[in-house]
């Protein structure tokens, strides 16, 4: 793995690292407001709502390049994580109805949905930035989960004619969107943070297998299915 080789304005490491994961902190939780207003006021649906944070929540790994590596404080990097975990723990017991986090990232505006697949979300998110930190597999599993994950139930939601079930009713358009979010994604992040471990066909491949598993997952399980059928894929190939 490559390191930054200059820490911002010569700071020690560690403050460094801090730094770049306040700013992470600062680019995610700048999204629920703004969504929280397109919902209140401009009629924007809690599902789309749902699934643009469920992607800017996957797109944070877009910082881990700027992360210095080799300490401990390379880990912050699921700083965002971590408080989110704890976050839909305790709105999803607690909340009020009128909450914010109620009101952009769930589907029906039930709170006990935050203790389902967006915990799994946050769950995924700090296993890939600690035991696969920098690494392909937890790379790709963000990547996929992020865009092709977020891409399709919008454009399902809008664009969705041809429809298909298995455990839950899906659109092939729907589909066509999570293979290209994901395969563009996984390109991206790849080249991004590890470019010397970029492989085109492998993150086809990944991708492809993950819109077939999506479309045959159940609600819910996906955020964890999806990652781990990822990650196991990136051994195998």
């Amino acid at each position: 793995m490559g390191t930054v080789q200059m820490t911002f304005f010569s700071l020690p490491v560690v403050w460094h690292n801090t730094l770049v994961a306040a700013l992470s902190l600062v680019y995610v939780f700048s999204v629920p407001p703004l969504l929280d207003y397109l919902v209140t006021n401009h009629k924007l649906s809690r599902d789309i709502s749902r699934k643009i944070t469920h992607i800017c929540a996957g797109s944070v790994i877009v910082f881990l390049p700027l992360f210095q590596d080799g300490h401990w404080t390379q880990y912050l990097n699921v700083s965002l994580f971590v408080i989110w975990g704890m976050l839909f723990l305790q709105k999803g017991f607690f909340a009020a109805e009128d909450d914010q986090a109620i009101k952009t990232m769930t589907r029906t505006g039930d709170r006990r949905e935050l203790l389902k697949g967006t915990l799994y979300f946050a769950i995924v998110g700090i296993i890939c930035g600690t035991v696969y930190y920098k690494q392909v597999p937890g790379i790709l599993a963000m990547a996929i989960l992020g865009w092709g994950d977020g891409l399709a139930p919008i454009v399902g939601m809008k664009l969705g004619k041809m429809k298909y079930k298995a455990f839950c009713e899906k659109t092939v358009e729907g589909s066509l969107a999570f293979f290209a979010g994901s395969a563009l994604a996984g390109m991206f992040f790849v080249w991004l943070i590890v470019p010397e471990a970029f492989n085109l066909s492998t993150i086809l491949i990944i991708a492809l297998a993950a819109t077939i598993l999506e479309g045959l997952s159940p609600k819910e399980v996906d955020n964890i299915l999806i990652p781990l059928a990822v990650i196991g894929l990136t051994y195998l190939l």
